[in-house]
């Protein structure tokens, strides 16, 4: 999200349905989701072209003032995603039924699942990533860094083990309100708990997004309009960076990735794919300049693609992880 634009108790809207959507327990999502769950099987798609034979971009709905941060949940088929200045966490029940799901909501952006199937969210207005338990109550997960506020948390991804990925950007910080930090940085949530600096030195970071084996961690930063992708290691922790993608041709936001490997960034021109070794398969053109994309549908070849005012999608022939 690159718009500029507090509640720590977020009234709920639906709370039976938090509780029945977001806990496995009481038969939450026990797939795979952008933001957590166990790593996917590879599927034999390596090297075919996923723009190949794709369907046409359709707008589900318009109306919205910023789209952002989708997240499928397998198991009730439905897709949530934020519109920032709304303050709202909308429910789409395909094909094309939208509801509100949460409001207010912090003026969340980035949408994620952890292995538990709890709702993970980056909370711009609140400067935090908050968790949303079985009961509907939402809680911090990571609001400040040695004594000093986050920015604005920004977008985030959920590792099988538990562990949290997110950046922390200054879009979002409040009107009136200001920065106590000196660095936009990308920052890893151990399974216990424990916030850690993983990298400071970004001008913008921004979309994040995990490797099908969980071994790389790929950010991208979209003031300079670039890809890098980290080695994870066994622990969590992220190893030195190198460069996936030296140029996006214009800005970087969201991002998925599909069985294969390849890689989809949010960009100005539309959302790129990229293969595993950074080369480019192509450019999915949206009406809209698009924030972010994320993949569902049963069979996980529907790519949900949200752009300003409205949430598109797309048929495509690889397999992707939501």
């Amino acid at each position: 999200m690159r718009i500029p634009k507090r509640i720590v108790r977020v009234a709920l809207t639906g709370v039976a349905l938090a509780t029945a959507v977001l806990c496995p327990a009481c038969g939450g999502s026990s797939g795979s989701a952008k933001g957590s769950s166990a790593p996917l099987e590879s599927t034999p798609a390596t090297g075919i072209d996923p723009l190949m034979g794709r369907g046409d971009v359709e707008r589900v709905r318009g109306g919205f003032t910023f789209t952002e941060g989708p997240v499928w949940i397998a198991s009730k088929g439905l897709l949530l995603f934020s519109d920032i200045p709304a303050d709202t966490i909308n429910q789409l029940q395909p094909p094309a039924t939208v509801t509100v799901f949460r409001m207010p909501t912090g003026k969340s952006n980035g949408l994620g699942l952890d292995p538990q199937g709890r709702l993970i969210a980056s909370e711009g207005d609140n400067r935090r990533v908050s968790r949303t338990l079985a009961d509907g109550t939402v809680v911090t997960v990571a609001d400040r860094w040695q004594g000093k506020r986050l920015n604005s948390p920004n977008d985030n991804i959920t590792r099988s083990d538990g562990t949290i990925y997110f950046t922390d950007p200054p879009y979002g910080v409040p009107s009136g309100q200001a920065r106590e930090l000196d660095f936009q940085g990308v920052f890893r949530v151990d399974p216990a708990g424990t916030l850690h600096l993983e990298s400071s030195d970004m001008n913008r970071p921004n979309g994040v997004a995990l490797s099908p084996d969980e071994k790389t961690l790929y950010v991208d930063d979209t003031a300079a309009g670039l890809v890098r992708q980290f080695p994870v290691r066994p622990d969590g922790s992220l190893g030195s960076p190198t460069m996936f993608v030296p140029s996006t041709g214009g800005g970087g936001d969201g991002m998925a990735v599909d069985d294969a490997g390849n890689v989809y960034v949010a960009t100005d021109a539309g959302v790129k794919v990229y293969k595993p070794n950074g080369m480019t398969w192509g450019t999915i053109a949206v009406p809209e300049v698009p924030s972010n994309c994320t993949f569902g549908g049963p069979d996980r070849k529907t790519l949900y693609i949200t752009a300003k005012t409205s949430l598109y999608r797309v048929t495509l022939n690889v397999p992707g992880r939501p």
